[in-house]
């Protein structure tokens, strides 16, 4: 009998808004990497509105979105806390396949949920609490899944944070989604640097925008 010990399956927590396509880029990263490594995902939202509240430097424009996108994970919250945990993730595809790769954001936000919320078979009444009112279950439960993945970075991030076997970081952010084995080892050297304690950041100018395939 051999006495090497059976490998541990590795762990990852993912934050996301249903609104960022970089988030989106990184969960289907993720996504290629549950095919080709032994890891289990627990998916959680955090939110762009709560992560940019009192900044008035924002344009107008990048406001006016924010203001939509309380919506999304407002229903999103409210689909775990009465139907399920796995209704985070199905959700999160079901919404982020019609905002980011059909391109559809223009068609506004709350119709896309109302499809999506068809799609998982989750009740239509579920969006009544878009316009929810701040300070009630939702939106403090919402406040506090933010709050959970954001202590653990700090501040000056966005989205998507993911945590590897704990040690979390802003990102990876990357275009396009590797696939098969290549998504494997980013995983694996993104996990050999979380492994280390004084790793903090590696960073670039992005100079391609995100690619959905």
């Amino acid at each position: 009998m051999s006495s090497e010990a059976a490998p541990q399956t590795a762990v990852a927590d993912f934050w996301f808004d249903p609104t960022c396509p970089w988030a989106w880029m990184t969960s289907r990263w993720i996504g290629e990497v549950e095919k080709v490594r032994d890891i289990s995902v627990t998916w959680h939202v955090m939110s762009l509105s709560v992560l940019n509240e009192g900044r008035d430097e924002l344009s107008e424009d990048y406001k006016s979105g924010l203001a939509q996108a309380w919506g999304p994970v407002r229903v999103i919250i409210a689909a775990q806390q009465r139907h399920g945990e796995e209704y985070v993730k199905q959700l999160y595809d079901a919404i982020g396949t019609r905002i980011h790769p059909q391109g559809r954001r223009k068609e506004g936000l709350k119709p896309l949920v109302v499809e999506a919320l068809a799609e998982v078979g989750l009740p239509a009444e579920l969006i009544d609490v878009w316009e929810n009112t701040p300070g009630d279950e939702v939106d403090v439960a919402l406040r506090a899944s933010h709050a959970d993945g954001i202590d653990q970075v700090g501040e000056e991030v966005g989205t998507p944070i993911v945590a590897f076997n704990g040690t979390a970081f802003f990102g990876p952010v990357v275009t396009p989604a590797p696939k098969g084995e290549e998504a494997g080892k980013l995983w694996d050297g993104a996990v050999l640097v979380a492994g280390y304690p004084g790793f903090y950041e590696i960073k670039r100018t992005r100079t391609q925008g995100p690619v959905f395939d």
